[in-house]
């Protein structure tokens, strides 16, 4: 395994696991910072907007363009965007969230062994939806290192609020912090056994147009992923402005970071 791999799966494995840190912040902290999540989201949501417009989609019609032509590969590249929303969309229809309004989440809302299924049923639907997001991550990281690591860091600050999605109602049905803290950040583990198994199904045929196609479905991955999770989610959380501010926070800082590598 060649350095490169290593370092792609390494980021890949850091934004996974990045639900453990949600995990402990709902278990530990005594309150919940409503802004500060709101503000965590948006400002993902914005990185991955910027990032997967201007950046990853445009690599893909470059790879795409090589191979068949402006004409075709921008065709091209515009069908693997939309098909990669259609994936997880389909991912999100038959798996959904079940993530509900887990700020005022307390005992009184819930049976113990409704809490519990709730909580083990939201670690299965993010641990599932975690999938792709991990062959993203690697994909991104394996061609060009810097923009893995603007993507994982944005999938590991949307990670964190999943991981207080899946151990706040274990643990108050359970009344284990052990039990909620394990659940929530084996829900993560996917990430990189996302990475890893697409890895392995792909590398024979790694080329321009698969990466040109694998670069445009994963900017329609993470353009689902910021108009129907982190958006809505940080708009039920915090009802302010501060959600707007941080998305145009989180493309700028982006994009100067980008710009800076140039």
């Amino acid at each position: 395994m060649n350095t490169d791999v290593i370092f792609a799966l390494s980021l890949t494995v850091m934004a996974g696991l990045a639900t453990g840190v949600g995990s402990v912040i709902a278990l530990f902290a005594k309150t919940t910072n409503t802004k500060f999540l709101a503000a965590s989201l948006g400002f993902s949501a914005g990185v991955m907007i910027y990032v997967s417009m201007v950046e990853i989609f445009q690599k893909s019609r470059t790879y795409l363009s090589g191979g068949f032509g402006d004409k075709w590969g921008y065709w091209l590249a515009a069908a693997s965007f939309f098909g990669g929303i259609l994936f997880i969309g389909l991912i999100d229809y038959f798996v959904p969230s079940a993530e509900g309004d887990i700020g005022n989440l307390t005992d009184k809302d819930s049976r113990s062994v409704a809490l519990k299924r709730m909580g083990f049923m939201t670690a299965l639907a993010i641990g599932i939806h975690n999938f792709p997001e991990g062959l993203a991550t690697f994909t991104s990281a394996l061609k060009d290192p810097h923009l893995g690591v603007a993507i994982a860091v944005a999938i590991a600050i949307h990670n964190i609020p999943e991981g207080i999605a899946t151990s706040v109602p274990i643990y108050y049905s359970s009344g284990s912090r052990r039990k909620a803290f394990w659940v929530s950040f084996f829900s993560g583990v996917t990430e990189p056994l996302g990475a890893i198994i697409g890895y392995l199904l792909l590398r024979p045929f790694f080329n321009d147009t698969i990466f040109g196609v694998l670069f445009g479905a994963i900017a329609g991955i993470m353009m689902f992923i910021s108009l129907e999770e982190l958006l809505p989610m940080a708009r039920e959380y915090e009802k302010s402005k501060i959600t707007i501010i941080s998305v145009v926070i989180g493309m700028a800082i982006i994009a100067l970071s980008l710009l800076l590598f140039l």
